[in-house]
């Protein structure tokens, strides 16, 4: 079983910026992808980046130039980094963790982008 416990959401102000955490524990193997998703209210779960263990990474068109995600295989973390936000940037943010067909989910972080 694993454990993903994301952090790090809230409230900001259009142009601003934050960054998310997700920590990843239990019976975690080797070759998992980590990542982020989004889900605004009445919109469907949606790619936001995800990153492999050996550091390769791919995002949604919606982050691309403005998002960066990262990780720290030894404390297994994973972070996004969001800039420039914007109002549609607004949505629950979930962690998740798959390595073969399976996969985990953490609970959602908020974040909102309002002036």
């Amino acid at each position: 079983q694993v454990q993903l416990v994301e952090s790090g959401g809230g409230l900001v102000h259009p142009g601003g910026s934050l960054r998310l955490s997700c920590a990843a524990s239990g019976a975690i193997f080797s070759g998992h992808i980590m990542g982020w998703y989004r889900q605004a209210p009445g919109k469907q779960r949606e790619l936001v980046a995800v990153i492999t263990s050996g550091g390769i990474t791919d995002y949604g068109d919606s982050a691309k130039g403005r998002f960066t995600i990262s990780r720290d295989n030894a404390k297994n973390t994973v972070n996004l980094q969001m800039n420039s936000l914007r109002p549609e940037d607004t949505a629950v943010y979930y962690c998740n963790l798959r390595v073969g067909g399976i996969e985990w989910w953490g609970k959602g972080t908020p974040v909102t982008v309002s002036s």
